[in-house]
């Protein structure tokens, strides 16, 4: 049976995720959560000095047991597959600065070895623009941070948020939020922040190194915009309970 020690498991959940503003502020896509963080898993591969993306291989307990998923379930394990066929198939739209809209694929295509379980995958080459060689107009966070999230949306509004960290603040319109979010189904201001907002925006307190207050202004009668405040955790004690809170979440897994 395979178990990553304690040490060597911290590591890699340590390691940082780094993304280009652009990739983060100006795509849309719709990935479930375990297929963003098979992808973020990726990326906290990349080593700085890389200049081409590598052929990673890993054993697929390794990333069960970094992001907390019971391996041992034979479910979790057939569904794990499928879920890694699947994003070999997605895309990302990534907005061009003459304001085209573009298809990027996030990996080429994977290769699982049924009987050791071992995957060997790689980012598409598409990609490097956004992963590789970042010198500015990045966000930079550790892997650790999004592992204990459950929701979709609360993956993909963080990394939003973070990209806004510095400023301290954004603001978006809901509808064009929904859209980068790909929660268009909630038509009403109600619904998307029942459903998508708030529960994003509690994972994140809970999970991530950032705290986040958010109000939704109003524009005659309607909601038409939402503003958010963003505030790195400093404290010591703060960091602390997050922590805790992630390490319960990932041993109840």
């Amino acid at each position: 049976m395979f178990f990553l020690k304690q040490r060597e498991l911290q590591t890699l959940r340590e390691y940082s995720v780094v993304k280009s503003n652009d990739l983060i502020q100006r795509s849309r896509y719709q990935l479930s959560t375990v297929e963003q963080k098979i992808v973020l898993y990726l990326i906290s591969k990349i080593k700085p000095d890389d200049e081409d993306f590598k052929l990673y291989d890993f054993q697929i307990k390794q990333f069960c047991e970094v992001c907390g998923i019971d391996e041992t379930s034979g479910k979790n394990y057939s569904d794990l597959k499928i879920t890694i066929k699947n994003l070999a198939d997605k895309s990302v739209w990534v907005t061009l600065a003459d304001g085209r809209e573009t298809l990027v694929r996030w990996v080429e295509r994977p290769d699982i070895d049924k009987k050791s379980g071992i995957i060997q995958i790689k980012l598409d080459d598409l990609m490097k623009p956004y992963l590789l060689e970042l010198q500015e107009h990045f966000t930079r966070y550790n892997l650790y941070f999004i592992l204990a999230m459950k929701s979709k949306y609360s993956l993909r509004l963080y990394e939003i948020l973070k990209s806004y960290e510095n400023m301290g603040k954004c603001e978006f319109d809901i509808e064009n939020l929904k859209k980068k979010l790909f929660a268009e189904q909630y038509k009403t201001t109600q619904h998307f922040n029942d459903k998508v907002i708030g529960i994003a925006v509690r994972e994140i307190n809970d999970y991530g190194d950032i705290d986040v207050k958010y109000e939704l202004i109003r524009q005659g009668r309607a909601f038409k915009k939402i503003k958010f405040s963003i505030r790195f955790k400093k404290n010591i004690d703060e960091r602390v309970q997050t922590f805790k809170r992630i390490e319960e979440k990932l041993k109840g897994e």
